[in-house]
């Protein structure tokens, strides 16, 4: 379960994050509008702008799984230095293809492995109270304040390309 729940949709989540950036290009270039005016745009004075919301959904992704599998080393390593629509980009497509990388089996050891990160200064979560009380909220955390972001600024999206495509069963 935890594949499902890190590998297959945190992949799918970046790739609906992926699809509403695209949006927001096109809808920068029918308004005239620079795509930076987007990418640096925020909800709030004291919010990360949308570059930063990109950066740190890719980063929760990518090191929550890394944490559950206790394959920390692996994780790649970006520099935060994106500026344009096509550097987020590779960096959601880096971050989906690193996802892919990992196997159910990879997950074995998941729910009692020790995660922490420096911010928590030595404290540790085991991998389900990470998975559940950390990783998942801080993904869903910043790909909705992408959205949000876009969507503030008058980009045309709403419920449907942020859930992205459902596996809907007849």
């Amino acid at each position: 379960m935890f594949y499902d729940m890190t590998v297959v949709q945190f992949s799918k989540m970046l790739q609906n994050l992926t699809a509403i950036l695209n949006k927001g290009e096109a809808f920068a270039q029918s308004k005239k509008i620079d795509v930076a005016v987007l990418l640096n745009s925020r909800l709030a004075p004291d919010q990360f702008n949308l570059i930063r919301q990109v950066q740190i959904a890719c980063d929760t992704a990518k090191l929550g799984v890394a944490r559950l599998t206790g394959k920390t080393d692996s994780a790649p390593k970006h520099a935060d230095d994106e500026t344009t629509l096509e550097q987020l980009q590779q960096r959601i497509a880096d971050t989906v293809a690193y996802l892919a990388t990992f196997s159910e089996a990879d997950f074995n050891q998941a729910a009692t492995q020790h995660v922490t990160q420096p911010r928590w200064e030595g404290k540790y979560l085991t991998g389900s109270d990470a998975l559940i009380q950390h990783i998942i909220p801080n993904l869903y955390f910043h790909v909705n304040a992408a959205y949000a972001i876009l969507r503030h600024n008058g980009v045309d999206i709403g419920k449907r390309d942020y859930l992205g495509v459902m596996p809907y069963k007849s």
